[in-house]
């Protein structure tokens, strides 16, 4: 059960000192409670009271980390069921499925191919499971130590204790998931992913039976755990993946309270878009990890879309630093460009500016993160807030052009622009991004 802030409020030094960012311990307290700060801030808690707190405070949805380096990942941590409830934490990861009957050279060299930036954000396939189907030892090591070679974090889907170690044995620096425990050999399963520190997936086929594996786990001291829903039916996976959810969201039963695997590739094999649609309904309830028989270009695009929608933050808007960004190698005596610090705004606006070749200035003033139109209504873009820009960035003594184009939709702006800025040339732009390409060719 949570605590109230009053209860954590009686553990703490109660010295008011200001060192975590709060006024008053109280408030401090009120905080943690609330899931705001993490009971660690404070500088002055005895260890006594971070060991009683931490646990009772800590989200009912184990964070899990998996991989290393550059492609260090954590799953789990979450406090919601839904987005607008407050935030999700750890955005689902998706998976391409290997197994020894592919030829995993092109599969592998296809599965890299989907790699491309979105709104400031990587989209890749980040994982690979790479299954064993009774090859032996050693044939499943070589395809194993083959798909690590693209750099990926790998689920190694395998349930043979031989198999595993020979497999860990070439990848468990790599930080991968061991997914092979279910009821009948969990314990030699948790003793090869404990030595190799790695975490490890657990399966039953009923959630009565995941429960109790879970639990005989916990007592014999692993919890770094991945629940796998299985792959008996599309609505038995789902039902599953909800219900462990709501478990450890609702009823605070911590025992169900890991990230999930959800093999889509298994539950629609042969159908690549059934596996689209349910990569989609998964990305949304509740799958961290979501197994693909393949990933293309056009499915990538449509989840990777989706899942940049919901693991958003919807308290802290997408934005942009304020600056000068060149574009096409764009120089001192380049034509300026200005717009919002909206990341989509930016992203889409520098994206059709680039395909135009024309070199200019891409000047982004704060806006607070809002649109165009919003900024405008909102008093957080007008003809003050450029001329405050642009005399706080000293763009008059890095850029020697004095035209700027603004945006259409606020082509109402233009004349208190002038006065305000009587040595600029204030130029018009479009109404619509896509429009850039041929108005700057023009202009130019």
């Amino acid at each position: 059960m949570a605590l109230t802030g009053i209860q954590i409020f009686k553990l703490t030094p109660k010295k008011n000192c200001k060192e975590c960012g709060s006024p008053t311990c109280m408030a401090f307290s009120m905080k943690v409670a609330q899931g705001a700060v993490t009971i660690d801030k404070c500088p002055h808690m005895s260890e006594e009271a971070l060991a009683q707190l931490s646990e009772a405070t800590a989200p009912p949805m184990k964070t899990i980390t998996i991989g290393a380096g550059d492609e260090e990942h954590k799953l789990g941590g979450e406090t919601v069921l839904f987005r607008h409830e407050k935030t999700l934490v750890s955005k689902n990861l998706y998976a391409v499925n290997l197994t020894a009957a592919d030829d995993a050279d092109a599969k592998l060299a296809a599965m890299t191919k989907v790699d491309y930036d979105r709104i400031g954000e990587r989209m890749y396939v980040e994982l690979v499971n790479v299954k064993y189907t009774g090859e032996g030892a050693d044939a499943y090591a070589a395809l194993v130590q083959k798909a690590a070679a693209t750099g990926r974090t790998l689920v190694l889907e395998c349930a043979d204790a031989d198999a595993a170690k020979a497999a860990l044995a070439v990848c468990k620096d790599k930080g991968p998931v061991l997914n092979g425990a279910n009821p009948s050999n969990f314990e030699a399963m948790s003793a090869i992913a404990t030595e190799a520190g790695v975490a490890l997936g657990v399966t039953a086929d009923t959630l009565d039976a995941l429960y109790d594996t879970v639990a005989a786990l916990e007592k014999a001291g692993n919890k770094n755990l991945v629940l796998d829903v299985g792959t008996a039916s599309i609505k038995d996976a789902f039902g599953k993946a909800v219900l462990i959810r709501r478990a450890a969201l609702k009823d605070e039963d911590r025992t169900f309270g890991y990230p999930s695997i959800v093999n889509i590739g298994a539950l629609a094999a042969g159908k690549p878009e059934l596996q689209a649609a349910l990569a989609a309904v998964f990305t949304l309830k509740y799958g961290s990890i979501l197994v693909m028989e393949d990933m293309s270009y056009a499915q990538a695009l449509a989840l990777y879309g989706l899942r940049q929608n919901i693991y958003t933050d919807p308290q802290k808007p997408m934005k942009v630093e304020p600056g000068i960004y060149p574009i096409n190698g764009a120089d001192e005596n380049s034509v300026c460009v200005t717009t919002v610090d909206f990341a989509l705004t930016y992203f889409v606006v520098s994206g059709e500016l680039e395909r135009s070749g024309v070199p200019c200035n891409l000047l982004i003033s704060d806006a607070g993160g809002m649109s165009v139109l919003t900024a405008w209504a909102a008093g957080k873009l007008s003809a003050g807030t450029i001329a405050k820009f642009i005399e706080e960035h000293e763009i008059a003594s890095k850029i020697k052009n004095r035209t700027l184009i603004i945006p259409g939709k606020v082509a109402v702006l233009k004349g208190e622009m002038e006065a305000k800025l009587p040595d600029w040339n204030i130029v018009v732009g479009t109404t619509e991004a896509v429009q850039l390409v041929k108005f700057m060719k023009d202009y130019k």
